[in-house]
């Protein structure tokens, strides 16, 4: 009829006609005749109202509609739930928003219409507290859209479950109940809650589970979270600690080991606290104890094989099986190597034999010994080391009293200090030999049942006091040098690694002299053989003369004449005991 979008109507206001498109030629009465068939094509629509509409197209952006107006209107097609499932034809109820906007066209709204549906009875179930269904749509930033009626609702992160959920996409597509928290009809703005309705069931679960649940009780339920400590499971309304030291009577690295998230699992109630809300089960009082009839299992002497699943510094642990373990100690890994750690022999994860040293089911402990799979070296010894026999050893230590030598691997022998020399009185073994020497000594003794060999180094050798004391008899006059002073007396070194004791009666100094003032050490001086005791390895001397530092002539001549033989002999006392030469 030629009047295109230029006729607004509605059902509050009459038809208008602009008078630029008023054409002269009608006469009054063919005009209006013209308006009232023209009218009755038109739906009486109003802004504000949800309306019917038809769909005419479909475009990859909008949903063209016909809502029985001047134009057409255009809905965009992200407002739809399935936008593939929308064909020409269909009839869509749509939000009237403005009948004419600044570019003349209607402006339509979809989410609007759904929202004015289902305003009323959303409003009523947040006025009553009533639960509603609702689907989970998609997720967002800070938690989920849910499709409540038809409209988006938005459900926090915090309020999905009673604890936070590890993968929300699991949910998407499910239909749960929930609680309107709040409304806002302007900005239509809905926020829902399902852990409200979670923790109402959960307090009714818990207050009827207060009544029936008792200590000692075998409960099923599911578990719920799992941590560095344990897993807390839900007996169905309240949550109990599964500790990780009661899951299993064998070892547990991680509570993740026995349990997975989700799993029903069956327990025993073994303490309950109704004040600070705690639950304690566990899982392995369900098992049987495994150290009941423990030394039948395991007798004395028995060999095992067993897994090392710890290491400490004072030994390692072998699981024999689960829940019975027992620690080889670091001294019951070696007959003859000194372990420094345990780690230098076992390792964490090794299968080794072992043979159980002893049992104790009331501490549950078993000792258990790795080197009494082997026999011990040390039995052997007396029979493949007679004593007198000649090894050749390397030095391996030196200490105050002695050197130690490895005769074979892993077992040594003490030379004492006074087996080192026959001749010289050894201050210290650093004199005589040195770390890393190979040196051959003589077998003296062996105890196999405390590990020790006492070995000779000068045994290795002839004792040479025989010819000592036909190499120089009493009143032989030499020249020796001062390397000791005693307390009583002088050590001097006549050369050929023999000493001698000046005692300090045969020093040849006044009684009032101090000895270590008078003489230096090092220094040279004129001496007499009083008396060879081939026996028990000494010489006894007596100073005739002390020579000056550096001089080779008659040195100074004694305060007083020694005393002879006889003399020297009744007077050597103590310094006598302690003898010259080598012990």
């Amino acid at each position: 009829m030629g009047l295109g979008s230029s006729v607004v109507s509605s059902s509050t206001s009459p038809i208008r006609v602009r008078p630029d498109l008023y054409d002269e030629s009608y006469s009054d009465e063919q005009y209006q005749e013209m308006m009232k068939l023209y009218e009755g094509t038109l739906q009486s629509i109003a802004e504000g109202e949800i309306v019917k509409s038809r769909v005419l197209r479909v475009t990859d952006t909008h949903v063209i509609l016909d809502v029985g107006f001047k134009s057409e209107g255009a809905v965009p097609i992200e407002e739809f739930k399935d936008p593939k499932a929308i064909k020409p034809g269909d009839e869509v109820e749509v939000f009237l928003e403005d009948l004419e906007n600044h570019e003349g066209a209607v402006v339509l709204s979809k989410k609007k219409a759904d929202f004015m549906r289902v305003w009323e009875k959303i409003r009523q179930a947040y006025e009553n507290d009533e639960p509603v269904e609702g689907t989970l749509v998609k997720k967002i930033k800070g938690g989920v859209v849910v499709d409540l009626m038809g409209v988006d609702a938005f459900l926090p992160g915090s309020q999905i479950a009673l604890r936070r959920v590890p993968n929300i996409d699991e949910l998407l597509g499910q239909t749960f109940k929930f609680k309107i928290i709040k409304l806002n009809k302007r900005r239509r703005n809905i926020v829902v809650s399902r852990r409200v309705i979670l923790e109402a069931e959960r307090a009714h679960k818990r207050e009827h589970l207060m009544k029936e649940l008792e200590v000692g009780q075998v409960r099923t339920g599911v578990v719920k979270n799992i941590t560095d400590f344990g897993a807390f499971v839900d007996l169905g309304g309240v949550d109990g600690l599964l500790h990780i030291t009661d899951m299993s009577y064998g070892r547990v690295s991680h509570p993740s080991e026995v349990v997975q998230l989700g799993q029903e699992i069956t327990v025993k109630v073994l303490d309950i606290d109704w004040e600070r809300e705690r639950i304690s089960l566990g899982l392995k009082q369900l098992q049987k104890y495994p150290w009941e009839n423990v030394e039948e299992k395991y007798p004395v002497g028995a060999r095992v094989q067993g897994k090392v699943v710890s290491i400490t510094n004072y030994g390692a642990f072998v699981e024999l099986e689960p829940g019975i373990e027992g620690l080889v100690h670091i001294s019951e890994m070696s007959w003859t190597r000194n372990v420094k750690h345990p780690s230098k022999v076992v390792s964490i994860g090794e299968t080794i034999e072992a043979v159980v040293l002893k049992v104790d089911p009331a501490e549950e402990k078993i000792s258990l010994g790795m080197k009494q799979t082997e026999q011990d070296p040390w039995m052997v010894l007396p029979m493949k080391y007679p004593i007198g026999t000649r090894v050749t050893g390397k030095v391996r230590n030196l200490t105050s009293f002695g050197a130690f030598v490895e005769i074979e691997p892993g077992i040594d022998g003490l030379v004492h200090i006074s087996d080192l020399s026959w001749t010289k009185r050894v201050q210290h073994p650093s004199e005589v030999v040195k770390k890393g020497d190979t040196v051959e000594v003589v077998i003296l003794n062996i105890d196999p049942e405390n590990k020790r060999i006492s070995l000779g180094l000068k045994q290795a050798t002839e004792d040479p006091w025989l010819k000592i004391a036909e190499t120089y008899p009493v009143g032989t006059e030499l020249v020796g040098r001062v390397v000791r002073f005693m307390d009583n007396g002088l050590v001097v070194d006549i050369g050929n690694d023999i000493e001698g004791f000046v005692p300090q009666s045969q020093a040849g100094l006044a009684p009032d002299q101090d000895l270590k003032r008078a003489v230096k050490e090092g220094q040279e001086v004129d001496v007499r053989v009083m008396e060879v005791d081939p026996v028990h390895h000494r010489m006894l001397l007596a100073v005739i003369a002390y020579r000056p530092a550096g001089s080779s002539d008659e040195g100074v001549k004694p305060s007083e004449e020694p005393g002879s033989g006889e003399e020297a002999a009744s007077q050597k006392g103590d310094g006598s005991a302690e003898g010259a030469g080598g012990g």
